[in-house]
């Protein structure tokens, strides 16, 4: 069914198009005439002038066939890359397994899904497969804290429920659950004071700052929950006469459960009220939620019917929930069920990542398969 040279073709040349997140003006392009082309509805957002990112979202609308009144679908995967990602090299190795010339990413994290959707639009037309109608959203973005997707109105959407294709792991292996992130932003101000003459003038904001991390709980907090601060910041390069007024931090936290996101940020808002009130320091704590959870179990229809599509073309689903965040949970947000498939990549965002064509072809059948699945489902 699948035409593998020409899925892996077409992958080795997404690959080879530059497209570092906040540079998607090429991709973007690229993909517009791939998918108009097919005959798909091409629309783009203006995410981009909230994003600053080089494209918006693309909308690519396949209309059903005229006899499928059936659940309409949605697809997504992202057009951009992590870095390094310009000047990419495929090699298919002698193994089936597509990789870099090792000096940087190869871009399968998220080009492996653009390809396997493509790949299958094409085969539903040459074999006249019937279908509902389907949605291939093409965030632009998401390598940078899910930017585009967070940044898409819901009027663009018009789907009953919907797959990503970008999750590591065995291609089986569904994401039906991905925890909501919180970013947070401390800053601590003290009072400077000369460090060799009169230090006991000064309140140190960087040991304040400290003080208050070490009562923070952090790292995994229990089995749906992580916390983690990420930067700490204060001070002059090569100064070290004077005591430090000034520190920011920045951290997360990540929850499947919103009750547990909301306790850990009041537990890190506690100990960095608590630590200022005894320093004498003066504290600015703020956290805002960068997008939400969601949480499926294998009686969900969207579960199941990825459950049974997986099933028919050789794989073994297997559930799974994930500490990472994705455009699926941006989705979910946006009142479209949605669960995060793997997609075989391994070792992304590294000049050691990899994906073997076998899984490429995997991927290609299990769109197909979803999509000639629900097309027998009533409405």
């Amino acid at each position: 069914m699948i035409q593998e040279k020409r899925l892996v073709d077409e992958f080795i040349e997404l690959v080879k198009v530059d497209s570092e997140t906040r540079f998607e003006q090429e991709i973007s392009q690229v993909l517009k005439q791939k998918f108009t082309s097919l005959g798909l509805k091409v629309e783009e957002d203006d995410s981009a002038a909230e994003t600053g990112h080089g494209a918006g979202n693309l909308i690519c609308t396949l209309a059903a066939t005229a006899d499928a009144d059936v659940p309409k679908l949605l697809f997504t995967s992202h057009m951009d890359t992590v870095t390094p990602g310009k000047g990419i090299k495929p090699q298919i190795g002698e193994d089936g397994i597509i990789r870099s010339d090792g000096t940087t990413i190869l871009g399968s994290d998220d080009k492996a899904g653009l390809a396997a959707m493509l790949e299958a639009i094409r085969i539903l037309k040459e074999q006249n497969i019937k279908h509902g109608q389907i949605q291939f959203v093409i965030t632009a973005g998401e390598e940078s804290a899910l930017r585009g997707s967070r940044a898409m109105d819901a009027k663009w959407l018009d789907a009953d429920f919907g797959y990503a294709l970008d999750s590591n792991g065995e291609v089986g292996a569904i994401a039906v659950a991905a925890p909501t992130q919180a970013k947070v932003f401390i800053s601590f101000t003290g009072r400077s004071a000369h460090a060799g003459v009169n230090p006991e003038a000064g309140i140190s904001a960087i040991t304040v700052a400290s003080k208050a991390v070490s009562r923070m709980p952090l790292g995994r907090i229990d089995s749906e929950t992580t916390a983690n601060i990420g930067r700490f910041a204060g001070g002059i390069s090569g100064t070290t006469n004077i005591v430090v007024d000034s520190v920011e931090l920045e951290g997360e936290a990540r929850s499947i459960s919103q009750d547990k996101l909301n306790s850990q940020i009041e537990a890190m808002r506690k100990a960095c009220l608590e630590v200022a009130r005894e320093t004498g320091a003066d504290v600015d704590f703020k956290s805002e939620v960068s997008y939400p959870a969601y949480m499926y179990d294998e009686t969900a229809p969207v579960v199941k019917q990825a459950m049974a599509s997986l099933s028919k073309v050789g794989c073994t689903p297997r559930t799974f929930h994930t500490g990472g965040g994705s455009d699926a949970n941006v989705f979910n947000g946006l009142g479209i069920p949605t669960v995060n498939l793997a997609v075989g990549y391994q070792n992304i965002h590294s000049t050691k990542e990899s994906i073997a064509i076998a899984d490429l072809v995997k991927v290609a059948e299990v769109v197909v398969q979803i999509i000639t699945d629900v097309a027998s489902l009533p409405k």
